[in-house]
């Protein structure tokens, strides 16, 4: 039975055609995943079925009627709602506060508000869905994955019959993308339409029904999962064969740029050493909290350690502030792109230059026109999609903000760039372009140190791996030596497993 029908809807922005004649259909309680790359226009649609745009051409039918949302407001009144990929959370609030916003008046007594009405039932909705969070939290305590957990959570409040997920699992660990699978199957099963994004292209094949490949605008192919194989979905994705997803380049190493000795912070990280050499990827293995994420920021200068000591180039250095790390050529791309990174409110000129204005500011001026032709480089160089270096970077899809990101680290010059999970929440191509691009600065002699929760990916881009643990260096491995199952049980704290004996 069908319950959604999209009919040759087009959406243009001034002159960019973010859509273009796209038509499918959702049937009653399937998950139907949209798959496409960074800017192919699957989160344009999604946002038109919100109600947050309406589309220039074609039509919309919901249950049999005509179906045309004024506001996501309106969309919720009419049974859709979405998990966006951008936390959208009031961090002073509590957890329950946040999942029922708007909607607190429901637990009016004589109409005095009533906490703790809320919050039971909120853990009736947590026990329901099996989500482990405390409804009394403040969300500004929370982990990003445990922010995520909660957008999921106010999604599935409302008992809608369509529920749009757009990367839901981007910040989620390992066990909470399970819980994330049993609350989509236990929606189904109740009879409720998911509609799925997702660049990590094995939840396609775990959850969809059906797919709908997108790209440029325009939906290219729909086809049931089970007669798909993975590499005819990367294809028609890409428009292109990608045979090569981890084009790791060997390069010689230089000398040892960035050396790390016995740094701590209490509570946090203890005694962390390691040296990473010019043209070498250090990567970096661990579970979500492990503390990864917090070593890198000390590192930088954003949270300064309470011991140890830290040489760029065999000089001491003191990182108390990220601009000091900029001023000893350390650059970091943060994981979190929304509160860490974009600035929505500026272009994407603006947030590519924030970083790189003392370089081109003389006697308090800054070169416009330096500016300008440095981003416009930048921008043909990451191979960012855009109406143009001053179009607002809210228009830019995630993944093409992840490209900006990166471009205002570049563009400072660094001979240490930090990259915290860069890739995620791009697509399959813009994957292939950030790893080409990493061996290219490793080539030219630059240090990179990369974390990633996709342990492939660590695996295939780096010269050496470090795994964390608790806050903790347990492992280290050569590339070459490198195996998977047990990288795994160092990040779990599980016994070793016994190596293959060499035949």
């Amino acid at each position: 039975m069908k319950i959604l029908e999209v009919k040759g809807v087009s959406k243009n922005f001034y002159q960019t055609h973010a859509l273009t004649d796209v038509s499918f259909h959702l049937e009653k309680g399937e998950v139907l995943a949209l798959a496409g790359e960074n800017g192919a226009g699957k989160s344009t649609m999604m946002n038109i079925l919100l109600g947050s745009f309406p589309p220039s051409k074609g039509e919309m039918v919901l249950n049999g009627e005509p179906y045309e949302p004024k506001s996501p407001h309106d969309a919720l009144q009419k049974g859709i709602s979405m998990i966006h990929q951008e936390l959208c959370l009031v961090p002073s609030m509590s957890v329950a506060d946040n999942v029922w916003i708007g909607r607190c008046g429901q637990f009016s007594r004589g109409g005095i508000y009533m906490p703790s009405l809320c919050e039971k039932r909120t853990q009736q909705l947590f026990d329901d869905y099996e989500i482990e969070l405390d409804p009394k939290e403040k969300v500004k305590d929370l982990s990003t994955a445990q922010m995520q957990m909660v957008e999921i959570a106010r999604a599935i409040s409302y008992g809608s019959r369509i529920v749009i997920m757009d990367e839901p699992t981007s910040a989620l660990s390992d066990k909470e993308v399970k819980v994330l699978y049993k609350i989509i199957r236990k929606l189904t099963e109740e009879g409720v339409s998911v509609l799925f994004i997702s660049h990590k292209l094995e939840e396609v094949f775990d959850l969809a029904d059906r797919v709908t490949i997108f790209r440029d605008g325009h939906m290219v192919e729909e086809r049931e999962v089970g007669g798909l194989t993975m590499e005819e979905l990367i294809n028609g994705i890409a428009g292109r064969k990608v045979e090569n997803l981890y084009p790791k380049v060997m390069t010689a190493l230089g000398k040892v740029l960035l050396e790390v000795k016995h740094l701590s912070l209490k509570g946090v990280f203890e005694d962390i050493s390691f040296q990473v050499r010019a043209g070498e990827v250090l990567g970096f293995a661990g579970l979500v909290g492990a503390g990864r994420t917090e070593i890198m920021q000390s590192i930088y200068g954003i949270m300064p350690a309470d011991e140890g000591e830290i040489y760029v180039d065999g000089k001491k250095v003191e990182n108390r502030s990220p601009r000091e790390g900029l001023n000893h050529k350390i650059a970091m791309v943060t994981e979190d792109r929304l509160r860490q990174g974009v600035i929505k409110k500026m272009n994407v000129q603006m947030n590519m230059t924030l970083a790189y204005f003392y370089k081109i500011c003389k006697s308090g001026f800054i070169s416009r026109k330096r500016e300008e032709a440095d981003t416009e480089a930048m921008i043909k160089e990451l191979r960012v999609k855009t109406a143009g270096s001053r179009a607002p970077i809210w228009s830019l899809s995630g993944g093409n903000q992840q490209k900006v990101m990166i471009g205002r680290a570049l563009m400072t010059g660094p001979s240490i760039l930090i990259m915290d999970e860069p890739t995620r929440g791009v697509d399959v191509g813009a994957k292939s372009e950030i790893y080409g691009y990493c061996n290219e600065l490793a080539r030219q002699g630059m240090a990179i140190l990369l974390i990633s929760s996709d342990l492939p990916e660590v695996m295939g881009m780096s010269d050496r791996v470090l795994v964390i643990r608790q806050g903790r260096i347990v492992a280290e491995h050569d590339r070459r030596e490198a195996e998977a199952e047990e990288i795994m049980a160092e990040m779990f704290g599980l016994p070793g497993r016994e190596k293959k004996e060499e035949k």
